[in-house]
């Protein structure tokens, strides 16, 4: 079916400027030489931070790269009449403090809730009366049972007691992501008084020990083990198994093998969305509008955004004390506060000055490995995947698999290990596994009528090939190619839909996002070092800050004279660990360190 013209023309014509652009429009936004606080680039974490800065009557400008706001939560119109989550898509671990206390819902913020939520068809021979398996899994734990003991009675049976098992596990481990972070440098270093004031920061971690009680060591293998066997200790199955076991390792240059994986699985279970417990959903409008709510609320109290506005250089005057930034065109903005939402390698190695910062602190950043394995395909298609497992009937017709992550070439952790093991060798994934889902399912605006928008977030392909080699288009088109013929032994007919597609291997979300490496979900971040110096010594910071996803943790650079003003006092009863995600959906990792840390990286 072809996209006719009046369907390009009215989803051309429906977009309208964003809230938050008209409202700085309104107060004439424009750029003063000084703020009383900077925010280097409007990812969604230092548009989180600008809002809650200025809601406190810090007066804050947000300067970001690019033409749009975001990072990588971003809505484009890169193929004409067709809206795409670029990089990230969908969206959960949206702190539920951050949505309420910026109104995101009053600022516009709309969700599609997913249910059920994965589907994972299998890739074997039917009959003349009976389609290929497939699991589909929802809220509904009886339906679930159902769909499993197509596979094993028992995983039907054993199922339920580990969803409890991992529930339990969230319950202990949530709170902890708007705890204060234990102060290990007091308890080491600290004066009495220090140690004492340090142990109310352990009190959350007890707490969560509490709540684990006897089955504490259980729930550590869970964090520190492979996932294939924490899963193999609950399951048979090779397609359930192989289903739980893509969430260990999406986004992350690892296998269903790798020690430590079980981790990553359990920042997926612990999502929520409005209250709803491992919910992960798709956002109106796409994962821009996200960022638009939060930017909206930010301006709505007289934050500052200006995009196409790159910072060169994090300006420190000759004590050491940042005093504002440098922009591209050579504009000198000053301000109390510099925040930033780039990478570490980017804000330590090229923002800020060098010779301010400690040499073995710059050799670790230097050092960071964040290279991903990750390429995400953005697909215009002017009809539904058909799937052999699960015919369109009607045809056309939104089927509730269509809503859902979509699991393709996962029915056997063999096969995910195995496309790992290609990519350790420098080649991309014979057999890629691969996360599709269709947002404009739920959300109809996202594309003309009767089209889609889908999104492949595909791994494993290494940064750098084999032998040295770089991608060039011919290298790109050829894995796209690759992924898109597995879809079709899936999907009979799904090549003949497709109508455009954007391609984004590793390098390219560098390039755009300005994510070294090009990892979408961060993982590789997990433990940066964060330091900062005092007005006499550079000391250690007390806080060792993780950061995951699109959310990066806050390191000081600076610390300078303590501002007297009231309304930066205010500042001080603000939690350090104030946080919310985004990618693949959203992890969680510290947005906004505050107290004495007056430069910062989020």
């Amino acid at each position: 079916m072809a996209v006719s013209r009046q369907g390009l023309n009215r989803a051309l014509h429906s977009s309208s400027c964003p809230t938050w652009k008209r409202t700085q429009s309104e107060a004439r936004g424009r750029l003063k030489s000084e703020y009383d606080a900077v925010v280097i680039g409007a990812g969604h974490n230092g548009l989180v931070a600008a809002a809650y800065l200025q809601r406190f009557g810090v007066n804050t400008a947000v300067f970001e790269r690019r033409h749009v706001i975001g990072g990588a939560a971003v809505t484009e119109e890169i193929i004409p009449g067709f809206k795409f989550s670029r990089a990230s898509y969908l969206l959960s671990l949206l702190r539920p403090q951050i949505y309420t206390d910026l109104e995101l819902k009053k600022h516009g913020l709309r969700l599609h809730f997913r249910n059920p939520y994965s589907f994972t068809p299998m890739l074997e021979e039917g009959t003349l009366s009976k389609a290929p398996r497939s699991l589909l899994l929802g809220t509904d734990m009886a339906g679930n049972q159902k769909q499993i003991s197509q596979f094993s009675q028992k995983d039907a049976q054993a199922f339920p007691r580990y969803e409890e098992f991992m529930k339990r596990l969230v319950l202990a481990i949530d709170p902890l992501l708007d705890a204060i972070p234990v102060d290990t440098a007091a308890f080491q270093h600290g004066s009495l008084l220090q140690r004492l004031r340090a142990l109310s920061t352990l009190r959350p971690l007890l707490k969560a020990g509490r709540t684990l009680g006897a089955q504490l060591p259980q729930y550590y293998q869970v964090l520190t083990a492979p996932i294939s066997k924490v899963l193999d200790l609950w399951f048979e199955s090779e397609p359930l198994k192989a289903t739980l076991a893509t969430d260990a390792v999406i986004g992350a240059m690892t296998s269903p093998h790798t020690p430590g994986s079980g981790y990553v699985l359990l920042h997926h279970v612990m999502g929520s969305l409005e209250g709803m417990q491992g919910a992960w959903g798709y956002v109106q409008g796409g994962m821009g509008a996200l960022s638009d709510a939060i930017a909206s609320s930010a301006t709505a109290h007289g934050a500052s955004i200006f995009t196409e506005k790159t910072v060169a250089k994090v300006q420190v005057n000759s004590e050491g004390h940042v005093q504002g930034v440098v922009l591209q065109d050579g504009q000198e903005v000053r301000s109390r506060v510099v925040l930033s939402c780039a990478s570490p390698q980017i804000t330590f190695l090229e923002l800020t000055p060098q010779e301010w910062l400690p040499k073995a602190f710059v050799k670790r950043i230097s050092q960071l490995d964040t290279q991903s394995p990750v390429t995400k395909i953005n697909v215009a298609v002017d009809r539904l995947p058909n799937f052999r497992a699960a015919p369109n009937v009607p045809r056309d017709q939104i089927q509730p698999h269509h809503q859902c992550s979509i699991h393709l070439n996962c029915e056997d952790t063999l096969l995910l290990h195995q496309a790992f093991e290609d990519a350790k060798g420098g080649l991309p994934s014979q057999r890629p596994m691969i996360e599709l889902c269709i947002p404009s399912s739920l959300d109809p605006t996202l594309a003309p009528p009767g089209c889609h928008v889908i999104s492949l977030f595909t791994q494993y392909t290494p940064y750098t090939l084999a032998g040295g080699k770089t991608w060039d288009e011919q290298e790109k088109n050829t894995y796209a190619d690759k992924v898109f013929d597995c879809i079709e032994a899936y999907a009979p007919g799904f090549k003949s839909s497709v109508l455009a597609r954007d391609i984004l291997i590793p390098p390219d979300l560098e390039r755009i996002f300005g994510l070294p490496g090009g990892p979408c979900l961060h993982r590789t971040y997990f433990m940066v070092p964060c330091l900062w110096t005092s007005s006499t010594l550079p000391v250690q910071c007390p806080n060792t800050l993780a950061t995951d996803a699109l959310s990066r943790a806050c390191t000081s650079v600076e610390v300078g004279p303590t501002l007297e003003e009231a309304s930066w006092e205010q500042l001080d009863g603000m939690r350090p660990t104030q946080s919310f995600g985004t990618s693949r959906a959203c992890d969680a990792g510290p947005a906004l360190t505050l107290g004495e840390k007056f430069a910062l990286h989020c």
